[in-house]
């Protein structure tokens, strides 16, 4: 059991998160130990404990400090309770009914794209991942639409070396740069697609869902069979299937009280 003293630091390091989850970007220790009237020390002492946890991420070019990969596991377990299921589930049988294509729910969980929620079309395909499948979160389109949204830090921290880049079937990011530069084009994009990244002769498309404080929280997507023998013709169709699952996922980031 703890002592007393352990009340107070506990409390300092809460503030550090939640002063840090209202900011959107890093901030330096000096403005943290400023803001919260921590001698720097102390500042200096809770961000190096909160690191070590996982909770904040040091950026040492910067010499700043921003949330860690912890403290986006936490929101997102709060959610995956049962709100944003509950909110989402609505959603995705409008999004199938429009496109006609099964339809995810995701998050992030470390390193992996955690699926929670499935609705089919009357005629589902039985290849499509199930509730609870877990996959490598930079080859399906709803990885890549949470790990886009993180600082580089995050991501690197998620991906720290080839040996992250598990490869399913030959397709898809094997190092950091590679992924780096998919999810930069993609972000400015606005949505994010695969295609045989996961499976042979399937793709998806996804975008994300964002919390109250503009952070990937979840995302939406849709998996269909994608088998093109004319290249000019590929993912003609896919933009229009973008804009409906987009408009899902923004709906739904509406709903939890979130912005972008």
């Amino acid at each position: 059991m703890g002592s007393s003293s352990d009340v107070p630091a506990l409390r300092r390091g809460l503030a550090v998160l939640r002063l840090l989850s209202t900011r959107p970007g890093p901030m330096s220790a000096a403005t943290i130990a400023r803001e919260l009237d921590l001698p720097r020390s102390t500042a200096y002492h809770l961000l190096a404990e909160l690191a070590d946890a996982g909770f904040v991420t040091h950026l040492p070019e910067e010499r700043r400090y921003g949330l860690g990969v912890a403290a986006f596991e936490l929101g997102s377990a709060y959610l995956r309770h049962d709100p944003l299921e509950r909110l989402a589930r609505p959603l995705l049988r409008r999004l199938v009914d429009r496109v006609g294509a099964t339809a995810h729910l995701g998050v992030l969980h470390g390193a992996e794209a955690l699926y929670l929620l499935r609705e089919q079309p009357r005629q589902p395909n039985t290849l499509v991942s199930d509730v609870g499948v877990r996959l490598p979160a930079h080859l399906p389109a709803s990885g890549r639409a949470m790990l886009a949204f993180l600082l580089p830090a995050q991501v690197r921290a998620l991906f720290p070396g080839v040996g992250s880049f598990v490869d399913r079937t030959g397709r898809g990011p094997r190092d950091l740069p590679s992924l780096r530069r998919l999810l930069s084009s993609e972000r400015q994009r606005g949505w994010f697609v695969e295609d045989g990244f996961v499976t042979a002769d399937f793709a998806s498309v996804a975008a994300p869902v964002f919390d109250h404080g503009g952070r990937p929280i979840a995302a939406i997507s849709t998996t269909f069979r994608h088998v093109c023998p004319d290249a000019s013709a590929c993912g003609t169709d896919w933009p229009e299937v973008a804009a409906e699952v987009r408009r899902t996922a923004e709906e739904l980031t509406l709903r939890i009280g979130g912005h972008r």
